[in-house]
């Protein structure tokens, strides 16, 4: 009797063996709940850092692309301005040396003649307007097939492509083409397109060309 009533005594009320084991269940709780919170906030930190593990930033978006610096065109992209030319008989063409404006010489002169027909004028004054804007060297290359001529104005073909090329410049200086920007050059026969044994490929060969070339005035 006298040890129950000691017990009594020291065991204060309120702190039995269940009360001891709730404390210890609420601290628990609150221990589980702190880790969670830590975790989720772990992996929130996580969705802000790239692959390489550095914090990324999201880039602004545009609709439109910067433009890429690429490979300039050849010639300062000139062939678009003539590549819609639509003239019957004239042709363009690209290569290293530039543009080529070749017009058949049906068009401008009839056949043994350096004198322009009044067609060839017309022709040429169609293209004044692109060769005005054209910023640059303007060579005029006459062109004849291999057919022999001797007359007392044109002892040869170098005589005929050469007079036929001097025409054609002489009409571009009066419709307004400036001159500095001009040359004359004959080729005769030596730079055929197709061969000459056919009507169709001396045809061919029979020509003017108007090569233009980035600079200034023409080549002296």
């Amino acid at each position: 009797m006298r040890s129950r009533e000691i017990q009594s005594t020291l065991t204060p009320p309120g702190n039995g063996d269940d009360e001891g084991e709730g404390w210890l269940t609420s601290y628990l709780d609150v221990l589980t709940l702190l880790i969670t919170l830590f975790v989720l906030l772990l992996s929130l930190a996580e969705t802000g850092r790239g692959d390489d593990g550095e914090a990324s930033m999201q880039q602004p978006t545009s609709s439109t692309a910067p433009a890429s610096p690429g490979i300039e065109p050849r010639n300062d992209g000139l062939q678009p301005r003539f590549s819609g030319l639509n003239v019957d008989g004239v042709s363009v063409a690209e290569d290293d040396s530039g543009i080529t404006l070749r017009i058949d010489n049906r068009l401008l002169f009839a056949s043994g003649e350096a004198r322009l027909t009044d067609g060839g004028r017309a022709v040429l004054r169609e293209l004044v307007s692109q060769l005005e804007a054209f910023q640059g060297r303007i060579s005029i290359e006459g062109h004849t097939d291999n057919v022999p001529i001797s007359t007392a104005r044109f002892p040869s073909n170098w005589e005929l492509s050469t007079r036929r090329a001097t025409a054609v410049l002489r009409q571009l200086v009066e419709s307004g083409v400036s001159e500095e920007r001009l040359r004359a050059i004959g080729y005769a026969d030596t730079r055929p397109l197709e061969s000459n044994d056919t009507a169709a490929g001396r045809a061919a060969n029979r020509r003017v060309e108007l090569l233009l070339t980035k600079g200034g005035t023409a080549a002296r």
